[in-house]
């Protein structure tokens, strides 16, 4: 009896992680992650300089000491967690499909899973960026960088990407279940949203029509004329979630938070408005990072200790942060729902 093969490939792509704490490897990492074009969308000679000549000797160092703080006898997070969401929602589609993790930077690579895939002879790809909001920097970089290596293929599958799922009722339901726990433990006098920020350049670009104004009016609502702004679809993801919740509207905001440069990035930046928060008497803070769905330097070291040591220098007390979706069966739900709704 012949083995049942599967027909549809799931890809999930995440931005990646060094193969170790060690700063030649995270200085490796954050050369290729900074010479993609999309990620720092200036001139490539100035990028090459800028990239090899300040960011990375400067910044490489302090970040492999985050990176060492990050590290456990599983390795990076980022990657782990990823291999067991992989697993849990392969167990959860059955055997007609193959789900494999892929990084955009590093291993396991895009070209390394694309080309097992390619052997398999599958019928479609169906590839989901793990960004829930759609930026050309994240999931823009994923979709061209999956078309540039399939390009080639004698036998072209039907490849079906998943631009974003901010809005899907699955993961908003999978990120209340993590926060919900902690909002039924207390009253908090504040409910932050910290998004990763992009520079106002890169905003500017998807706006329709420069429609983009970076300010209140133009993100307080979701519709066709911002439905490509990152900015806006951040702000529609903290929305649904504070009315999943039951948060008042007085009672959150909205933040982004790593930004690099001096050129303006996206804001409010969170490192202000918590300074602002905590002088004007918040003392204790609910803190989300939904741009996130698994657990990394961004969340773990930068919102779990460094925000958390802004805050209570400002005054504040209790600094509760939640932990990423990782890989919550909630979060594998909510997976198997995007791949069930996309397949041919």
């Amino acid at each position: 009896m012949p083995i049942k093969q599967p027909s549809i490939g799931v890809l999930l792509v995440n931005l990646g992680t060094p193969t170790s704490p060690a700063t030649k490897d995270v200085s490796i990492y954050l050369r290729e992650f900074l010479m993609d074009r999309r990620v720092m969308d200036i001139p490539f000679l100035w990028r090459w300089l800028l990239v090899n000549g300040v960011i990375v000797p400067f910044r490489a160092p302090r970040s492999a000491r985050a990176y060492q703080k990050l590290w456990s006898d599983q390795g990076s997070p980022l990657l782990f967690h990823g291999k067991k969401l992989a697993n849990a929602l392969q167990k959860s589609l059955g055997e007609d499909y193959s789900v494999a993790l892929a990084m955009r930077y590093q291993n396991p690579s895009l070209s390394a899973v694309l080309a097992a895939f390619k052997k398999a002879y599958l019928k479609q790809i169906i590839v989901i960026p793990l960004f829930p909001q759609y930026a050309s920097a994240s999931s823009g970089s994923v979709m061209e960088e999956v078309m540039d290596l399939v390009k080639q293929w004698t036998v072209m599958p039907t490849i079906t990407f998943v631009r974003h799922f901010f809005q899907a009722p699955l993961f908003i339901a999978a990120w209340a279940a993590l926060g919900k726990k902690y909002v039924e433990q207390q009253a908090f006098d504040h409910v932050l949203f910290s998004y990763h920020g992009l520079p106002e350049r890169q905003i500017k670009k998807s706006a329709h029509a420069h429609y983009c104004h970076f300010n209140k009016q133009c993100c307080s609502a979701y519709h066709d004329k911002n439905h490509a702004c990152y900015r806006a679809q951040c702000f529609e993801t903290t929305r649904l979630l504070a009315t999943a919740l039951g948060i008042a509207k007085e009672k959150y905001t909205t933040t982004f938070q790593s930004r690099l440069g001096r050129n303006p990035w996206i804001k409010p930046y969170t490192d202000k408005i918590i300074k602002t928060l905590a002088h004007n008497g918040t003392k204790s803070m609910l803190v989300f990072s939904p741009s996130f769905v698994a657990d990394c330097l961004e969340t773990t070291i930068e919102v779990g200790e460094e925000l958390r040591g802004i805050f209570k220098k400002s005054g504040g007390e209790k600094w509760q942060w939640v932990e990423s979706l990782n890989v919550t069966t909630p979060w594998v739900n909510c997976l198997k729902n995007l791949v069930l709704s996309r397949c041919i």
